[in-house]
């Protein structure tokens, strides 16, 4: 049985969310879902205070009793307890998978770069109140159970990353920042204006000299500007990738939608 321990390090969830990914766990056999208690508090915008989320990441990352660890929900708030936690993590922690995305790549940033366990980005519990929703939790739940439809199919003989576009511009000379020398770069990004994505390429561009190529996920929900920018997403990642001399991969099949799909980081879990 591979159990899997779900923690809030940002956004709380609510109980029927909690149902609905419980019993598509039903249909697959051999994994077992298991919802600290943490996922339903709120403090503010948080899924409870700082030390609450600190303790229990802490306390699922260090349970030898759990082989993943899983992220219900983005929003905003890893940051604010990610060094913390990640100082606190034993040796239990070194053997599992750690999956989510959005602002969860904080800590898959964090973690890689620390070399614990295997980030992993992939849907989150939260997204199963997306319509279609329930597809996108299956694919996490047949990812654990060992299979491999859900995987970003381009996928290559690289190391890969996978980070939402602002996630990563946050993450870019800090102490949780990973090195990505040689590694494909996938990004995405959800309700940001055109020339906010093209000033967050301007920043993160500037941070990933030596990487083996960039693929562009899906920019999604662009709202409407006063005027209209004159350059598309890809149109952007192109720009700033020439001008660092990034090898522009084309696109990737990662968004913050329903049709997100798995990219475990490094060349581990393929």
């Amino acid at each position: 049985m591979l159990r899997v321990a779900i923690c809030a390090p940002s956004r709380s969830i609510t109980e029927a969310d909690a149902a609905r990914a419980l019993t598509l766990a039903d249909e697959f056999r051999g994994v077992e879902l298991h919802f600290h208690p943490q996922c339903f508090l709120a403090d503010g915008h948080f899924a409870g205070t700082d030390a609450q989320r600190t303790a229990a990441l802490v306390e699922c990352a260090n349970d030898s009793s759990f082989d993943a660890v899983w992220f219900a929900r983005g929003g905003y708030g890893a940051a604010r307890v990610a060094q913390d936690a990640l100082a606190q993590f034993a040796a239990a922690a070194q053997s599992k998978r750690f999956l989510g995305y959005s602002d969860g790549g904080t800590l898959l940033g964090g973690l890689y770069r620390a070399r614990i366990g295997q980030p992993v980005h992939a849907p989150m519990v939260a997204d199963g109140r997306r319509a279609g929703g329930d597809e996108a939790l299956r694919r996490v739940l047949g990812y654990l159970a060992g299979e491999t439809g859900g995987v970003e199919p381009g996928l290559d003989h690289h190391p890969a990353v996978a980070f939402n576009l602002t996630t990563l511009a946050m993450l870019c000379g800090t102490p949780l920042m990973p090195g990505l020398s040689g590694h494909v770069v996938m990004v995405e990004e959800v309700c940001e204006h055109l020339y906010a994505v093209d000033r967050l390429f301007f920043h993160v561009t500037a941070h990933l000299g030596g990487i083996a190529g960039l693929r562009l996920g899906r920019i999604s929900d662009v709202p409407e500007n006063d005027i209209a920018f004159g350059h598309d997403a890809e149109a952007i990642a192109r720009h700033w990738c020439m001008r660092h001399a990034i090898p522009y991969l084309g696109r990737a099949d990662i968004g913050h939608d329903v049709a997100n799909r798995i990219v475990p980081f490094g060349l581990a879990g393929r």
